[in-house]
């Protein structure tokens, strides 16, 4: 069922619409919400919604509970591929938990908070930025880890990466009603503008796998615990561009790299020159790589999970 959450009037007889699909079923109170297009230029989770959409409008008598889904939380900003909040210049995760009393967009985040509040679980779904590709995998800050990552272990993903708490912007819709005790997963992956359907296919078979955790989908099947990589047993480093030039690598997906491996160089295209070349020193795990060729001195080249020596 489409139930519109948000209706306000624009000029030239035009409504901004934030609405969603609404599936229930059976008798139990439990509610899993998908959220995505905060992000105008985060497309990854339109497919997700899609697929989710999809398969459960077709068995409908295996769902034992509520699943809403959310595809489009900056309806202007998908829009338009951009993304903020054309016109307003605003990031539309860093205005909540919003006010009621406030301006469109206050009032807005305020009703997308309440409307969720009180969910079993909230998976908010973004991607990179054109720049970066990520693989899958949950951002967690160590203030709820503790509640999240065992429910992180239940999707399909790569890597859990807990953030400290430092990191944390209390203006996002994670933080905002994880402080109100409602779990919220935030998954990241794929590169901006762009979809990567085995990436969505994977996070969809994992949030089905959630709904059996939850005794919310009667197919029969016993729930997976995944194993993914977990960033608490190591630490992340990040390797930005020594100077300006074109970034070449022969890894167009994040993956294992062994010690010695060489996972790309920023070169002259003027001179064939090689201004960097990107060797690992130790194995590890590169779970974010750029995407962009074009970089400037202190542009983000790769992230790595190394493993800390036991």
């Amino acid at each position: 069922m489409i139930k519109t959450i948000v209706s306000i009037e624009m000029p030239v007889d035009e409504r901004l619409l934030i609405r969603k699909n609404s599936f229930s079923g059976g008798t139990s109170d439990k509610r899993v919400c998908i959220v995505t297009g905060t992000h105008g230029d985060e497309l990854e989770g339109q497919y997700v919604c899609f697929l989710l959409a999809r398969e459960l409008h077709r068995h409908p008598d295996l769902l034992d509970g509520t699943v809403d889904i959310y595809p489009a939380l900056n309806p202007l900003g998908i829009d338009s591929i951009t993304r903020g909040i054309p016109g307003f210049d605003l990031d539309m995760n860093r205005i909540f938990p919003g006010d009621p009393h406030g301006g469109m967009y206050e009032s807005t985040a305020y009703s997308i908070i309440q409307d969720l509040v009180g969910s079993t679980v909230v998976i908010d779904i973004h991607s990179s930025n054109i720049f970066l590709r990520e693989v899958p995998q949950v951002r967690i800050n160590q203030l709820t880890a503790e509640k999240l990552v065992p429910m992180a272990r239940l999707l399909d993903i790569d890597f859990i990466w807990v953030h400290e708490a430092a990191t944390v912007l209390e203006s996002t819709l994670a933080y905002s009603l994880n402080v109100q005790d409602t779990p919220v997963l935030v998954v990241e992956m794929g590169v901006g503008m762009r979809i990567t359907n085995s990436y969505g296919e994977r996070l969809v078979a994992g949030i089905f796998n959630m709904l059996r955790s939850l005794g919310m989908w009667k197919d029969g099947k016993e729930p997976t615990e995944y194993n993914p990589i977990d960033s608490t047993k190591g630490h992340v480093e990040f390797v930005n561009a020594d100077s300006s030039g074109i970034f070449l690598t022969s890894k167009e997906k994040p993956l294992r790299a062994s010690a010695g491996e060489v996972i790309g160089q920023v070169v002259d295209s003027l001179t064939g020159e090689t201004l960097q070349e990107i060797q690992l020193e130790k194995p590890g795990y590169v779970f974010t790589i750029r995407a962009y060729p074009v970089v400037y001195e202190g542009s983000l080249l790769a992230r790595i999970f190394r493993e800390d020596a036991e």
